[in-house]
């Protein structure tokens, strides 16, 4: 099972959580062997991740797919967590991730503000940066004018 939380802790407590729901198990009669922390193959790359997750809302409970575009698994999930409080007002306590998959192909990738950024030869235009001229006087009585 993987849980995504912000320490041990926490993460013991949404297995418990989660167990139950899968298995008659509690506390006293089951163990935790191993707490482990996996780190990401390539941290360097760019990657698309794609969320599934459940959450519950002033007015029920909703599925709800999500994409990222971040350098890590973690990275992603914590992107949904700010995403989904800011969005959604969702608390971290109602919000239980599903399923965490990297997006390899780019045909996968469905939501349009992903689809934008991994178009071929993507820049950035800069239209209103000033160009600085070195033989000009520091103070000026004229007005810079930034449009050129």
């Amino acid at each position: 099972m993987r849980i995504f939380a912000p320490n041990e802790v926490v993460a013991k407590s949404r297995y418990w959580y989660f167990l139950r729901g899968l298995k008659k198990v509690k506390k006293a009669t089951g163990e935790i062997v191993a707490v482990n922390v996996i780190s990401e193959k390539h941290p360097l790359k760019v990657k698309n991740f794609g969320v599934w997750l459940r959450y519950d809302s002033r007015s029920g409970t909703h599925n709800m797919y999500k994409e990222y575009r971040e350098l890590s698994r973690t990275a992603a999930v914590e992107a949904l967590y700010s995403d989904m409080a800011a969005r959604h007002r969702a608390r971290f306590r109602s919000i239980h991730i599903l399923r965490v998959v990297e997006i390899e192909k780019s045909e996968d990738v469905k939501r349009p503000y992903i689809k934008q950024l991994i178009t071929k030869k993507l820049s950035f235009p800069l239209p209103h940066r000033v160009p600085k001229i070195p033989t000009k006087k520091i103070f000026s009585a004229t007005r810079p004018a930034t449009f050129a």
